[in-house]
């Protein structure tokens, strides 16, 4: 008797324990799959509302090239760049801030919050102020992101980016290019003022396929460099002295993360002016339902940035009174109280005693 007891006693933890890993995984794959069921409805919503509205089967119809030639014009050349360039965005600024935080080991730690989207603008509105190419406006984009992030580098490194100096000096960086921005934009001639006025609260308008394929492309491509990275994150949360053991060079990682989120981020302003929040939100929001981080919550994130982000800007074009309100207002106005919250939290007497 006492051999049998001890026996089911060893064996019962086994068996109690192997469910979580699948019921993880079933999380997920709910999450995932409303997610995607929300994208799918509002891709819909988007390509069906407007000054002609549609049948949702002719606006998918046209949305592939069939149909009327007149239904076709509207969704191909009106509708779909803005959609695409809403969920490409979204998706970009969502996987650089979820990279961005377990990077710096920050909740506080995005774009925006950095000023790595206020030095994109910049660099972007340098450029029409110069008078090139707007086909070089990713670029310029990055150029400014990778100034902002070196700004923030050389003020706030030697604080250990301490989370309330890593913040301020961020916040400053971003004030500073932002006034930089808003100058250039008054001393424009008034053709060039319209084209720049998106790179101060961010905006969708008028988005064209040549800017959706030029800027577009380049985030789905450090998107996907971001994925191909993300493992060395999980290596680097073991510690430098175990990620130098399993043979990875933990500086040289970080820097890789770190440019990786930075280009992310700055092209994909580049497409949508400084989007406000999106980093900021949407990696603790699928870490509360998805759970610790991995490739797949990664995913999430980017899905669920775009979903944001499209949803925004169709509450900007169909739902509010006001025409022409760029979509960055509506995610400022959901973001800013989750910023306040997080800094509360960060300051807070538990959290200080912890750190």
């Amino acid at each position: 008797m006492t051999d049998t007891t001890t026996t089911r006693r060893v064996r019962m933890p086994r068996t109690g324990a192997s469910p979580a890993p699948d019921h993880r995984r079933h999380r997920l794959l709910l999450l995932g799959t409303g997610v995607l069921a929300a994208l799918f409805t509002l891709v819909t919503v988007s390509v069906t509302s407007g000054q002609v509205p549609m049948a949702a089967s002719v606006a998918l119809r046209a949305l592939v090239g069939l149909g009327d030639p007149g239904d076709v014009l509207v969704v191909q050349e009106f509708r779909a760049p803005r959609m695409v360039a809403a969920l490409i965005a979204g998706a970009g600024l969502a996987t650089a801030g979820s990279v961005l935080q377990r990077l710096f080991r920050n909740p506080l730690a995005s774009p925006d919050v950095m000023g790595v989207t206020g030095g994109a603008s910049f660099g972007a509105v340098i450029l029409l102020a110069a008078g090139a190419s707007q086909s070089l406006i990713p670029a310029a984009a990055l150029g400014g992101g990778l100034l902002a992030a070196a700004l923030l580098g050389v003020f706030a490194w030697n604080s250990g980016l301490a989370v309330i100096r890593l913040v301020l000096v961020g916040l400053a960086v971003q004030a500073g290019l932002a006034a930089a921005v808003n100058l250039m934009v008054v001393r424009f001639p008034a053709e060039l003022a319209t084209s720049a006025m998106q790179w101060t609260t961010g905006s969708l308008y008028g988005r064209t396929w040549p800017e959706v394929w030029s800027a577009g492309g380049a985030v789905v491509l450090a998107t996907a460099c971001a994925f191909v990275l993300h493992r060395r994150l999980a290596v680097l949360d073991l510690g430098d002295d175990s990620a130098g053991t399993l043979g990875l060079n933990p500086s040289r990682a970080r820097l890789q993360l770190l440019m990786t989120a930075v280009a992310l981020a700055s092209l994909a302003a580049a497409l949508t002016g400084p989007v406000a929040f999106v980093a900021l939100a949407v990696p603790h929001v699928v870490r509360f339902a998805a759970g610790p981080p991995t490739p797949a919550t990664l995913g999430l994130t980017a899905a669920t940035g775009a979903m944001l982000l499209l949803g925004s800007d169709l509450v900007v074009q169909h739902l509010l009174p006001v025409n022409g309100l760029p979509v960055g207002v509506i995610t400022a106005t959901v973001g800013a109280p989750w910023l306040l919250v997080l800094m509360l939290r960060q300051n807070s007497p538990v959290n200080r005693s912890n750190g």
